[in-house]
């Protein structure tokens, strides 16, 4: 198994800092920045060293919830939108890798990013960048899209002769190892239900959910996250409902998962935790980065869509709720959809993917051919 390898191998030796730049809030969300935590996390591990590892990240906000979780990082002070005005600042910053004997890593998770930017990283650093669209081709030497949208055939072409590794696929999708190995026990009656719509949710999508589908005889469990502004709110409507439990950055999320008999989801990063422990779920997106994700869930019959909230509401919150009937009712349903989303990922990605990074910036990539090499 490779997360037991990992963690009894050897540190690895040559790789002498990894800068990860990624950032996080209401407007955002949460999600870059736990991915990259996850992995940075792992990447500890894999060299049995976490003093190498270091988080860039343009405000204050994003900085403390980094070191908040052990990892030090440094402030830009720049605005997120704008990377390019963050290139000045890249030349001074990697001065002290440069006096090391072994390459140093940067990798970037950021919708913002522009090919000026990547490509003056690139002439300092094995550069890597996480990719969910598959739009457009980034001077880098390693691109990586863990998403079950990702296409390997469109990546190659894209990458035709650039000489980029190619990292594809949901087996390298980054959950954290608490969801790994969850003894998830299916039950014949839903009872518990999970809401969760990310970090953010500056509409209180997660509220509007509960207020639709609530009825008797089920207990909701709904998850704010750190830049939820609606925390305060919610926590008040608890008050007054004996079926409604807030929680505000659960630490133990697979625990809360595992108790629960089926979810509602934002698609995103928890997705591939639900799909880890195997909690069957309805899906729907509140972003058009998150559209192509949760439509295809549906699409393939792997878990249920119910709709782009962001280009109808009304429309997705009543196709939610006919879901939810539908499905909270049939067992044998709900039994299918457990095991659809459980052939999505076994929850090693984020171990898989450390290993692969550690080795090819390592090794120089020394594996790409004229297209990349597919991994």
């Amino acid at each position: 198994m490779i997360i037991e390898r990992l963690t009894e191998a050897k540190g690895v030796r040559g790789i002498n800092m990894i800068f990860i730049r990624a950032d996080g809030g209401p407007e955002i969300g949460i999600g870059h920045l736990m991915r990259c935590m996850t992995l940075a996390q792992e990447l500890a591990l894999c060299q049995r060293d976490r003093e190498n590892i270091c988080f860039v990240c343009a405000d204050q906000a994003s900085a403390a919830f980094v070191k908040g979780q052990g990892f030090p990082a440094r402030i830009l002070e720049t605005e997120y939108r704008d990377m390019e005005s963050e290139l000045p600042l890249w030349s001074r910053m990697p001065a002290e890798a440069e006096k090391g004997a072994g390459p140093f890593i940067i990798l970037v998770d950021s919708y913002f990013v522009t090919k000026k930017y990547l490509a003056f990283l690139r002439s300092r650093a094995y550069t890597i960048l996480m990719d969910d669209l598959g739009t457009v081709s980034y001077p880098v030497d390693c691109l990586i899209n863990y998403n079950i949208t990702a296409d390997h055939e469109v990546y190659e072409r894209l990458y035709e002769g650039q000489k980029t590794d190619l990292i594809i696929g949901s087996r390298y999708a980054p959950v954290r190892r608490q969801f790994v190995n969850v003894d998830y026990q299916m039950r014949k009656q839903v009872k518990s239900v999970l809401i969760t719509t990310g970090g953010g949710d500056i509409e209180n999508i997660a509220g509007q959910i509960w207020r639709t589908i609530n009825k008797e005889g089920f207990e909701f469990h709904l998850v704010t996250g750190r830049f939820n502004p609606h925390f305060q709110e919610l926590k008040r409507l608890e008050e007054g409902c004996c079926n409604l439990h807030i929680y505000h950055n659960v630490a133990d999320m697979a625990g809360l998962m595992k108790m629960c008999d089926m979810a509602i989801t934002a698609g995103g990063s928890t997705v591939y935790e639900l799909a880890a422990v195997g909690v069957p779920f309805i899906c729907f997106s509140y972003a058009e980065n998150q559209e192509e994700q949760a439509e295809r869930l549906g699409k393939y019959g792997i878990a249920p869509y119910a709709g782009a909230y962001h280009r109808r509401p009304k429309e997705t919150l009543a196709r939610m709720r006919e879901l939810f009937e539908q499905i909270s009712s049939h067992p044998k349903e709900r039994r299918e959809i457990h095991e659809n989303v459980k052939k999505i990922t076994d929850g090693r990605g984020a171990a898989r993917l450390a290993e692969e990074l550690i080795r090819l910036a390592g090794e120089g990539s020394k594996y790409r051919g004229h297209s990349g090499r597919i991994l």
